[in-house]
């Protein structure tokens, strides 16, 4: 833990904004608060590290017992089992909500999202986790999209994951969603580094970044327009954020959180801060992130009138708020992705490695079934 005279990147970064860890495993959350000084907020996860983690020793008799209690049921009532359990290992170190992704081969079916969210709700409760300790993530697709006012008015609260471009984000908005979470980096980034965009300056020079600012940009308008709350942005996601300089943008960028991978934030936790050698300085967090925003950092409004991620024939012209992207099972949403040649890539990228690594849960759980 830095004192006040060195004090980390970490440790600034958790003024800035709340600091999640993207990660399962209970020791590392509890190693950030006692040895990196920075109790985690949310737990975020998804099929990805949920899969991982069911491999660890210390979940074996979590899933054993889960096979044994619920063989009758299905492996994925078995999975929801596993993972609310995983989840609940979890809770009383962080101080805010924990994580489950929907069942990602099911993105474009709005009942089976509305099925598995409400699984996971029962399994939530039955562990004896409130409503105010977790969130379902869904991939913001036009029909995952609209389980979540669904979701809402029960009280479940919702993440846009897999949030790519504008429009995916106003949709969000329009469903009511408790966060929303863009990616930075491309998922393929983290087996092909040649993909990462390795700046400086990735505030300004990281070519995701424009996108992520006009999200947050227009959520500021439509908060002050319409008095609606808005998503609150997590940047960055599960495997986004490659360098603590990704990070660290997230904080001057005014995000309201950092979705962090547990080798992140211990490269954040081992660097001294210096607050001469950064390209841009990040405010102290807003008690409210859209009524009372900071100013604009000069260096950052340019962002608003350029996308390096465009199609060639991109005019200009940002997503409008005036279209409804849920309406007709989000034919809207779907139309707008499908203009973007870079979501329909990097949405499917996501969707496969998350289906991928699903698949393997469930080969696993069948696996124990076979042997009972």
């Amino acid at each position: 833990m830095g004192s006040a005279e060195k004090q980390t990147w970490l440790q600034k970064l958790d003024e800035e904004l709340n600091v999640d860890v993207d990660w399962m495993d209970p020791a590392f959350s509890v190693r950030m608060a006692t040895d990196f000084g920075v109790k985690p907020n949310d737990m975020t996860s998804n099929n990805i590290w949920a899969n991982v983690q069911m491999s660890h020793p210390s979940n074996s008799s979590l899933i054993q017992d889960s096979v044994r209690e619920l063989k009758d049921e299905g492996w994925l009532a078995i999975y929801n089992r596993i993972c609310v359990g995983m989840c609940k290992a979890n809770i009383d170190n962080i101080k805010g909500r924990v994580a489950l992704q929907i069942n990602p081969h099911e993105a474009y079916n709005t009942k089976a999202v509305l099925e598995h969210a409400r699984a996971y709700a029962r399994e939530f409760e039955r562990a004896g986790i409130p409503k105010t300790r977790y969130f379902i993530k869904i991939p913001a697709t036009g029909p995952a999209l609209n389980a979540a006012p669904i979701l809402e008015a029960e009280g479940v609260r919702t993440l846009g994951t897999a949030v790519f471009g504008l429009a995916q984000a106003i949709a969000c908005s329009q469903a009511g969603m408790l966060y929303i979470s863009p990616y930075l980096n491309e998922v393929r980034a983290h087996s092909d580094t040649s993909l990462w965009p390795d700046v400086e300056d990735p505030a300004t020079l990281h070519p995701n970044s424009a996108r992520i600012w006009q999200i947050l940009e227009t959520y500021r308008r439509l908060y002050k327009e319409t008095g609606k709350e808005q998503p609150l942005l997590k940047n960055a996601r599960q495997r986004s954020i490659l360098s603590p300089q990704e990070a660290m943008a997230s904080g001057e960028m005014g995000c309201h959180s950092a979705t962090i991978s547990h080798t992140c934030i211990e490269a954040l936790s081992k660097l001294s801060y210096d607050g001469t050698k950064q390209p841009g300085i990040g405010a102290p967090k807003p008690l409210h992130v859209y009524k009372n925003p900071g100013p604009t950092p000069e260096r950052l409004k340019k962002l608003m009138e350029i996308d390096p991620l465009a199609s060639a024939d991109w005019d200009g012209k940002l997503a409008s708020t005036d279209i409804d992207y849920l309406a007709n099972d989000g034919a809207e949403l779907e139309r707008a992705i499908k203009k973007d040649p870079m979501s329909v890539a990097r949405l499917e990228d996501a969707l496969k490695l998350f289906q991928d690594a699903i698949d393997e849960s469930r080969a696993k759980i069948e696996d124990v079934l076979r042997g009972l």
